[in-house]
């Protein structure tokens, strides 16, 4: 029975035409591959290389077995990776960390899908806004991270992570209902003199940014990440705030207006860790993702 590390070896010579190019090729010692060599000679019983000047070349009993080595190689990595395909997912979990408003809207349909074609896979999700997200992605701690961006800046830090756009979502300011304003409410700067509720880190700094670019500095008197929150304290005439469209896809409350940014928006991703492709649980959920996704009906 032929040796399958053996015949790996003979088919690196035949590419390399050269034993020491094979061995650095393998991550052998010289040694190790002329050993190799002789075994495998002396299992088939006959020679299959020669020396040529400098380097070495195959006998044709070399190439006919170095050919067929390629085709048995092939084929054993083959069903190597279909057996790992069919016991990926079969069993494991997948780790999920998303932002608030895409657990409310995104994620729920997506992992119903999911968990239908995989059962025996367990998910657990976490909330976490984009960093946090991120952080436990490189940490090992998560297996997927849904993470956003305001405009056009990165959705995420791109080193050893791969970023799937998945949606792009409006802006919306958030004004109480019953107030009246002088100027245009898709403006800005209509609302340079009034309060501002702030939400995360990343969607403070966005609001500052858009706010300076429309010649004001915010005058930010609540913060909160609870975008429920956020359109209480608007309600109540606390201030005025900016939120996504999938806050207000998630929740709307009744006491207040909403007019579209028409120059702002913010962009959903997925991350996964490490360069393409993914574990196989993970490419699964992001094709339930992009499966379920409905564009939801902006308000």
């Amino acid at each position: 029975m032929l040796d399958l590390v053996r015949l790996r070896v003979l088919v690196a010579v035949a590419r390399e035409r050269s034993v020491t190019a094979a061995a650095e090729k393998l991550h052998y010692s010289q040694p190790s591959v002329s050993h190799h060599l002789a075994r495998l000679e002396a299992d088939v019983g006959a020679p299959l290389t020669q020396r040529a000047g400098r380097g070495i070349r195959l006998t044709e009993a070399g190439r006919i077995l170095a050919a067929r080595a390629e085709e048995i190689l092939g084929q054993v990595e083959a069903a190597q990776t279909e057996v790992a395909e069919h016991a990926g997912l079969r069993a494991g979990r997948l780790r999920l960390a998303a932002f608030p408003s895409a657990l409310a809207t995104l994620v729920p349909r997506a992992v119903a899908r999911f968990s239908a074609a995989h059962p025996a896979i367990d998910i657990a999700l976490n909330e976490a806004e984009p960093p946090v997200a991120l952080t436990g992605l490189r940490n090992g701690e998560v297996d997927v991270a849904m993470i956003f961006a305001h405009g056009d800046s990165p959705a995420g830090d791109d080193r050893n992570t791969t970023i799937t756009p998945v949606l792009t979502e409006p802006m919306y300011v958030v004004t109480p209902a019953n107030r009246q304003w002088p100027g245009e409410r898709t403006k800005l700067a209509t609302f340079a003199h009034a309060r501002w509720i702030a939400g995360c880190e990343r969607c403070r700094l966005h609001l500052v940014a858009a706010c300076e670019v429309a010649g004001f500095t915010p005058d930010i008197a609540f913060e909160t990440d609870d975008y429920v929150a956020v359109q209480a304290l608007v309600a109540a005439g606390l201030g005025v705030s900016t939120l996504p469209g999938l806050a207000l896809v998630a929740n709307r409350h009744p006491d207040v207006r909403i007019d579209r940014l028409p120059d702002d928006h913010r962009r959903i991703a997925v991350a996964t860790y490490g360069r393409s492709p993914a574990p196989l649980p993970v490419q699964a959920f992001i094709t339930a993702l992009r499966e379920a996704m409905v564009t939801p009906a902006w308000p």
